[in-house]
């Protein structure tokens, strides 16, 4: 599975729709970098945020999963408490070709602050805004900055398209927007 270059996900992006809106050049000035790299996708997240709470002492369970468990938050800005995390979206909408697989890994400016991304595979088919894990591994409070770079997307090619997508099976996260909370 080859990861793609720049030239083919501008194309995917402006012919197919695979991201939108798409940032066909970096951006960095002053902002952490977000938009096409060489082999990648660098995403934003967005200004919605909800940031893990005990405050009602809430069990974590992916099964019964309680909207309890967090506050809501909306800003340029989101303090993440110490060894807790967020959830946020992504600004960018996805739209994942049939014979594609996407890998997320996080960013290295967010990394060397003890911040960790973390984001399940977007599978073939699947479109949407992709949730993103937030995790904030230091001991002190952490700051996230909305609409700008938070991960980077590589595109894997498969040798072909995969029997079943994540369309045909009707996927319960297909066309998420904003924050999707657990599932079952």
């Amino acid at each position: 599975m080859p990861v793609m270059p720049d030239h083919w996900i501008r194309e995917q992006a402006v012919s197919n729709g695979m991201i939108d809106p798409f940032v066909e050049t970096q951006k960095r000035d002053g902002v952490i970098s977000y938009g096409l790299s060489s082999y990648g996708y660098d995403a934003r997240v967005a200004d919605d945020f909800k940031i893990f709470t005990n405050v009602d002492s809430a069990v974590v369970d992916p099964k019964n999963f309680s909207s309890d468990s967090f506050v809501d938050r909306k800003g340029p800005v989101c303090i993440i408490p110490p060894n807790s995390f967020a959830l946020a979206h992504t600004v960018e909408y996805f739209r994942i070709p049939r014979d594609v697989l996407v890998i997320c890994l996080g960013k290295s400016t967010y990394a060397r602050c003890g911040i960790i991304v973390n984001v399940t595979p977007l599978e073939p088919e699947w479109e949407g805004q992709v949730t993103i894990e937030i995790s904030n591994t230091t001991p002190l409070p952490a700051k996230i900055y909305a609409n700008e770079g938070i991960c980077q997307f590589l595109f894997l090619q498969g040798s072909a398209p995969p029997e079943t997508s994540y369309a045909d099976k009707a996927g319960k996260y297909m066309r998420q927007r904003g924050v999707s909370l657990p599932r079952l």
